[in-house]
């Protein structure tokens, strides 16, 4: 059974806007709630709910003070942004409502997990979340509250002992490791570009935790290139196992959607049926070791037309129960939607005409010469033993 879900939506997070000719335009928000509610999901499946903004109090369970002043002063005056925080620089340039808009996007997120924790739903989507690289003192890459971080700080405050935090967006989630790199509580795990190539340059396999908490952070780090069998043979040679021996009460999982072979900013080779499927499995691992508590968030993914709303709405439909077949036409209203605002031609299907496999690492045995088996053997000797797993 999938059990009750909520879809977490605010309209107003697509004020979360950086300015034209970014990356991340907020139009891949509103293109994917308007797949979602073309779809019907929001009539029955899925419950639709906002909440409210992330107040200081939440913000500094993770932030500090310091920043969120910061922020506020950006927001009111973006001329005033002070770039030792991050702030007004090319990546996160400053804009009026800044502060707002991402307290309202974290606020989405605790919500979301204030909702698994205290059983009001099973599961819980907010794809406008998922914002990992913002630190404690310090904007980065797109992101100024950490909002998975922040709905990882609030289960711990409302009671739960375990969580696991799953990230399979294309960058590495450096500040969900940040935040929780001494809490054995928390178990944190990154598939992502080699930091070789890729943006944030961190997330080697040798980043296992902090003091008293080795073993909690795991970094998986694919070779450029990487497509949907090594995407899909190293998820499943590294997550299953270590939920399974570390049994959270929480699952927090991560889908940027900048792996896809079309995103522009990044080098992996993913399809988007890679993408459900790796959705599947993370709703699957939630019923089998969570007890289904599943809280799942967006991220990163620049193909605002063609990737991202598809992915979101896939995981919006399995996180709903009602998981939408790859070769379901995408509906003519989303499409004249799409050209309406976007004046692009939008995907036909909810497919990108792939049919994901893998080979198991273990069972099928590996190739020492091959990178990406060489990419999964060192991060599982790295981590596995601390959790008393064989490598």
């Amino acid at each position: 059974m999938s059990g009750r879900a909520q879809l977490m939506w605010d309209e107003a997070v697509t004020g979360y806007d950086f300015g034209a000719g970014h990356p991340m335009d907020p139009v891949r928000l509103a293109l994917t709630m308007r797949l979602v509610e073309a779809f019907e999901l929001d009539r029955g499946p899925l419950k639709v709910a906002a909440a409210k903004p992330a107040g200081d109090s939440t913000l500094r369970l993770v932030h500090r003070q310091d920043y969120i002043e910061a922020v506020r002063q950006a927001s009111a005056d973006p001329a005033s942004a002070d770039m030792t925080y991050g702030l007004g620089t090319a990546d996160d340039p400053a804009f009026v409502g800044m502060h707002e808009a991402a307290a309202l996007i974290a606020g989405q997120s605790v919500g979301a997990a204030e909702a698994v924790w205290r059983g009001g739903v099973t599961h819980a989507v907010n794809f406008s979340g998922g914002l990992h690289h913002a630190m404690p003192g310090g904007a980065s890459g797109f992101c100024i509250y950490n909002d998975a971080a922040l709905a990882i700080a609030r289960l711990l405050e409302l009671g739960a002992e375990r969580v696991a935090y799953v990230d399979v967006d294309v960058h590495h989630g450096d500040g969900v490791q940040a935040a929780f790199w001494e809490d054995r509580r928390v178990l944190t795990i990154s598939l992502h570009e080699h930091p070789r190539t890729l943006f944030p340059q961190t997330g080697w396999p040798e980043e296992t935790g902090g003091e008293g908490a080795v073993g909690t952070a795991v970094n998986v780090a694919l070779p450029a290139g990487t497509g949907d069998e090594g995407w899909l043979r190293a998820f499943h040679a590294v997550v299953p196992e270590l939920l399974e021996a570390f049994r959270p009460q929480v699952i927090v999982s991560q889908h940027g959607a900048d792996t896809h072979f079309e995103d522009p900013l990044a080098h992996l080779a993913v399809s988007l049926d890679a993408q459900r499927t790796v959705a599947e499995t993370c709703h699957s691992l939630a019923h089998a070791f969570a007890e289904g508590r599943w809280v799942a968030l967006g991220g990163g993914g620049y193909a605002v037309v063609d990737v991202v709303p598809r992915s979101w709405t896939h995981l919006a439909a399995i996180a709903a129960g009602r998981p939408i077949d790859p070769s379901t036409m995408v509906p003519e209203s989303w499409r004249r939607e799409v050209f309406r605002r976007t004046r692009q031609p939008a995907p036909q299907r909810m497919t990108d005409g792939c049919t994901p496999r893998w080979r198991d690492f273990v069972d099928d045995g590996y190739d020492p010469a091959d990178r990406l088996d060489q990419a999964v053997l060192v991060t599982r000797r790295a981590v596995f033993p601390a959790h008393g797993l064989m490598p």
